[in-house]
């Protein structure tokens, strides 16, 4: 796409690549860029009718705040008290635990087992082995 707007916005380019359309060719392309510009301009307008209904929705609401004594920050403080703040989960305890040259390594059992858990149940042991005792 990017090499059809260098060619498209590029005059010398642009008159080189149709150099080959006949004069028929030219006038329905032109015709059909005429419409795509029409129909451009429209969506422009209509867009810039509906902001400005918007802004005058906009000042007409400012207008009653201040006319009824209240600010914009008497409404930022009534908007924000309704939020609920996120709270952070504790994290989940240990359920395994080994040790390994005087390390302890603990794990939850979620999420991408440890290597040294990994090496122990390749080499046959079970991962009952390692249960902290009361997490069963």
């Amino acid at each position: 796409m990017s090499d059809f707007l260098d060619i498209l916005t590029h005059g010398r380019r642009f008159k080189a690549a149709v150099k080959e359309l006949s004069l028929d060719d030219l006038r329905d392309t032109a015709a059909k860029l005429e419409k795509i510009i029409a129909d451009r301009e429209e969506e422009e307008k209509l867009e810039l009718e509906a902001n400005a209904e918007r802004n005058a929705r906009i000042a007409e609401i400012l207008a009653q705040i201040e006319n009824s004594g209240l600010s914009i920050e008497d409404l930022g403080d009534v908007t924000s008290s309704p939020k609920a703040t996120k709270t952070k989960r504790a994290p989940r305890p240990p359920k395994y635990q080994i040790t390994v040259d005087g390390e302890l390594i603990q794990w939850t059992g979620q999420g991408r087992m440890p290597t040294v858990f990994k090496n122990q149940v390749d080499s046959g042991k079970s991962m009952d082995q390692f249960l902290i005792p009361g997490m069963e």
